[in-house]
């Protein structure tokens, strides 16, 4: 049997890491997906350590860089030919407004328009293993969420919830688009709630604000292992290689907000990351120009 290939985005740390160790302890082969290499060379000493598997390979990409990720997936396509499970679990949130180098709000830009670009730049490796599957670390914050159309990048009425909350929902309604347009091409989609996993928060404890954010929810927050269970059991179980629900919380089925199973705004959301990104899907990546 041939040694599954796996990517996890976000691997150096937290549940990234955590899924790494596990996806590598199952005798598969691993890529972990970060920004900075030198911690991401940290990473990967300790996932080895720990997963007792040399089979962990770092690469590097800016999910907040269209040219970063154009770049990697060149990269990635150029030395494997297929892709079993990619798991996107890379997320931010942010207090204040930010942009990322292309001009997204900064939430919605990486948490969502970092991994379309990311998926469509792996779509040929994941076709390519016949059967594959795409692991999407939402959370429950969707259900406070909206697409803000006509203002998505919130120009006007920033705040941390409203932004982080849309980018959840856009995990779930970029699911459920991928299973619509790729289920019968032998990709299965799922999404995830992972729980409150301190590491997974992006808020700096150096400053008042997070030092109060961390003191308030420290008591309800779980460890990275368990956060990241779920996302491993959607990986490598059966159950993850099937159609099945669309949304998991603690390896179960779930239901997700109605908004979340809404196929019209799931295909406006599509059209309109296509829009931004400048990625045209069902042409191969490298003939797509921008």
């Amino acid at each position: 049997m041939q040694q599954p290939l796996m990517l996890v985005t976000g691997a150096n740390s937290g549940m990234g890491l955590a899924t790494t160790v596990e996806l590598a302890r199952s005798g598969a082969q691993v890529v972990m997906l970060c920004r900075d290499a030198r911690r991401g060379a940290e990473a990967r000493e300790e996932a080895i350590r720990r997963s007792g598997s040399s089979d962990i390979m770092l690469m590097t990409a800016d999910l907040g860089s269209l040219d970063s990720i154009s770049r990697f997936a060149e990269d990635f396509r150029a030395r494997y030919s297929r892709l079993d499970v990619l798991v996107n679990n890379a997320g931010v949130v942010t207090v204040k407004r930010e942009t990322t180098e292309d001009g997204f709000e900064r939430m919605i830009g990486v948490n969502h328009l970092g991994h379309f670009a990311l998926v469509h730049g792996l779509m040929e490796p994941l076709l390519a293993a016949g059967s594959s599957r795409i692991v999407i670390v939402s959370s429950g914050a969707h259900k406070a969420g909206s697409i803000h159309f006509p203002d998505p990048h919130l120009t006007k009425g920033f705040n941390v919830v409203k932004g982080y909350a849309q980018s959840k929902l856009a995990n779930l309604l970029f699911a459920l688009e991928l299973r619509k347009r790729f289920g019968d091409r032998g990709i299965h989609v799922h999404a995830l709630h992972p729980g409150a996993v301190s590491t997974s928060l992006g808020v700096s404890r150096e400053t008042g604000f997070g030092k109060a954010v961390y003191k308030l929810l420290t008591p309800f927050f779980q460890t990275a292992e368990a956060g990241a269970s779920t996302a491993i059991y959607l990986a490598l179980s059966e159950e993850g290689g099937e159609d099945g629900s669309l949304y998991y919380i603690k390896s179960k089925p779930a239901e997700p907000s109605r908004k979340a199973l809404d196929e019209e705004m799931a295909a406006r959301l599509w059209q309109w990351s296509q829009q931004q990104t400048g990625l045209a899907w069902g042409e191969p990546p490298a003939a797509v120009v921008r």
